[in-house]
């Protein structure tokens, strides 16, 4: 049995996969809008079927076990091609639904009448549906009703998609926070760092003579004067005294080191 593809399958798909509901656990406030269709209506079955790509998939069901059926087989994927609802007084009498397995067997479906679930922009995203096991029609409030309860089933999922979105911004602003605080400290230690290297003086390697603040290298005796005030004087350590003079400079540092002066 073939079915009816909407013009724009793509976009709808993408519409209906983007509202995050297949697949989910059932909730009491669909539940509540598929038993008040049935009791409406008087029918032993009501639906809200999601057609997705290759079936149908029940976010709410009164009185039918399965939770999905094929798309070939649903009679909800020719109501998301309808602007209004789809009614079938007899479904053994309909040529597009005769031949259909859900007809022929279990539920054995009869009456079927479907109201489009029509997103806020434009699409189709499946239908809340009624059927019963005998051939009858619906009255004029009966039908209207079903009208206004694929309205509340929509606002439905539209609150659901918008409280999943601010749950997903809330988590991205929290992580966002984190990474700021994150780098907050970074920067925190990184100006620490930058304050412990202000309290250096740079010195050149080679010629030992440092920088100051304005980027002018001079000798260590002007900057200390510079920045201090005080006179340095000339002199010369031990170390250097011995490596620069050898036994003279042990001699001069040691006043009891003998001396060479007569040795023949």
């Amino acid at each position: 049995m073939s079915y009816p593809i909407p013009r724009n399958e793509a976009e709808r798909l993408n519409a209906l996969r983007g509202y995050k509901i297949l697949d989910t656990h059932p909730e009491d406030r669909f539940d509540d809008l598929t038993r008040l269709a049935a009791l409406i209506c008087r029918t032993p079955i009501a639906l809200v079927s999601l057609v997705d790509e290759d079936r149908q998939w029940f976010k709410s069901k009164i009185g039918l076990a399965a939770s999905e059926t094929p798309r070939e087989d649903a009679f909800c994927a020719h109501a998301i091609v309808t602007q209004d609802l789809l009614v079938v007084p007899d479904a053994t009498r309909d040529p597009r639904f005769a031949s259909n397995s859900l007809v022929l067997g279990e539920p054995h479906i009869r009456l079927y009448a479907g109201a489009p679930l029509t997103a806020p922009d434009g699409h189709n995203l499946g239908a809340l549906c009624v059927i019963d096991r005998r051939p009858r029609r619906l009255s004029r409030e009966q039908l209207e009703a079903l009208r206004i309860l694929s309205r509340q089933v929509v606002a439905e999922v539209t609150l659901g998609k918008n409280v999943h979105d601010l749950k997903t911004a809330l988590n991205e602003r929290d992580e966002l926070e984190r990474d700021l605080l994150k780098l907050v400290e970074e920067l925190q230690e990184s100006k620490a760092k930058i304050q412990t290297l202000e309290g250096m003086i740079p010195m050149c390697a080679w010629c030992k003579r440092v920088r100051d603040d304005g980027g002018y290298w001079e000798q260590v005796e002007t900057y200390v004067k510079n920045f201090t005030g005080l006179s340095t004087t000339s002199s010369i350590c031990p170390e250097c005294l011995q490596k620069n003079f050898g036994q003279l400079g042990k001699s001069e540092s040691d006043p009891t080191a003998p001396s060479s002066q007569g040795q023949s």
